[in-house]
């Protein structure tokens, strides 16, 4: 839904069951519509919708597309952004490092992303911006040095190439303006500030201004225009979290870098903070997260360093002398703390603060996916979870 400061502000569907278009549809319809008429009443209300590639390649099949445009108009719902990350399931079987696969170095991923934003294009209802996050172009643990990293990059950057000529391509055709957020996460090839400038910088732009350049016939500025025009960052205020960044600093880094943040997902981690006295019931309170669906990665600040623990086991079963730990594992963000543990609530309370402020962007996008996953105590029904959510920032908003 828009809010009075013209903020979109709603939630992911990929809290929802989708391996393909069916079960995504009816899950849709399941829960949309009463999420709707409670946060948003009879005004019209925005959707962050996520597709499998199974999803999207049936969507396009016969009349689903204009008959879920159709659904769509008629019951007041607009899609404004989508979740283009995981190409897979996302429910119901191990994910771990595979909501990477396949990454930005595959034609999978070129395809399955233009088709994304063809099916955007003629969902978003016209005059208005939309984005799609994705990949931080790889997982780290699947290259094993600098120079195979540095490879990775490059095909990415080149891959992404061909997305800036189709977003081109289709606002030209279209008069739409979409654009392909890029969402930093813990062990991603990208996880924090320093290393999206570090792609930008070394990778994208010089790869990408060249092939525009070719591609094109325009020079050097403009093509650097594109590319800051098409590619922008989603901030994934859990994301940041981990990597212990302040939202002023890194807002305002990339705001000097004419980096664009294309979304804002606002999503809380676990804040672990112990003491001489609590350490047990930390550790136990903690045990409760354990599961084994997801990466939930472990990061600790080290002096200036951020030092990242590639799931939560790694630090359960050690057990060692840590002052704070930061665990990758989205907690409904109304909750600020639960038994011995806290969120990182704080953060998404700062970035709010900044975008009152501050020209960002529009788009506000709730994720927490992991519901099903939840301490059995922490959970509650999840239609009511998702309102209580979006409540609870519209009022901070």
């Amino acid at each position: 839904m828009l809010v009075k400061n013209k903020h979109h502000v709603s939630y992911c569907t990929n809290i929802h069951a989708g391996g393909d278009w069916q079960e995504t549809i009816e899950s849709l319809k399941e829960y949309v519509p009463k999420i709707k008429s409670e946060v948003a009443g009879e005004d019209l209300f925005g959707l962050g919708l996520r597709l499998s590639n199974i999803a999207s390649e049936e969507l396009n099949r016969g009349d689903n597309l204009t008959e879920f445009k159709k659904w769509l108009d008629q019951n007041g719902i607009y899609v404004f952004t989508m979740n283009g990350f995981p190409y897979g399931n996302f429910h119901n079987e191990v994910v771990k490092d595979q909501v990477h696969a396949p990454d930005w170095t595959t034609e999978e991923r070129v395809v399955y992303t233009k088709r994304l934003f063809n099916q955007l294009a003629y969902l978003i209802p016209d005059g208005m911006e939309g984005g799609i996050s994705t990949s931080p172009i790889s997982y780290k643990y699947w290259h094993g040095s600098m120079a195979a990293i540095n490879d990775a990059f490059k095909r990415g950057a080149a891959n992404l190439s061909e997305i800036i000529l189709h977003l081109y391509a289709l606002e030209n055709k279209t008069g739409k303006y979409l654009h392909l957020d890029i969402e930093p996460e813990p062990d991603g090839l990208i996880e924090n500030s320093e290393e999206v400038i570090f792609f930008f910088t070394y990778f994208l732009k010089p790869i990408a201004i060249e092939i525009l350049q070719k591609e094109l016939n325009i020079d050097k500025a403009k093509a650097e225009q594109l590319v800051l025009r098409y590619i922008t960052v989603c901030y994934d205020v859990c994301h940041f979290s981990l990597a212990y960044e302040e939202p002023v600093d890194t807002l305002g880094l990339f705001k000097k870098e004419r980096i664009k943040v294309g979304k804002i997902q606002v999503s809380s981690a676990l804040k672990i903070i112990f003491n001489d006295e609590n350490k047990s019931e930390v550790w136990d309170s903690l045990a409760l997260f354990n599961e084994p669906t997801y990466l939930h990665q472990v990061t600790e600040k080290i002096g200036d360093t951020v030092k990242t623990y590639n799931d939560l086991p790694a630090v359960l079963e050690e057990r060692g002398n840590y002052k704070e730990l930061r665990a990758h594992f989205h907690v409904p963000i109304f909750v600020e703390k639960f038994n011995q543990l806290f969120s990182t609530q704080d953060q998404i309370l700062k970035v709010i603060a900044y975008i009152k402020e501050n020209e960002v962007s529009k788009h506000l996008e709730i994720e927490t996916y992991t519901w099903d996953v939840l301490p059995a105590t922490l959970k509650t029904d999840l239609l009511q979870g998702i309102v209580r959510e979006i409540q609870w920032l519209k009022n901070r908003l």
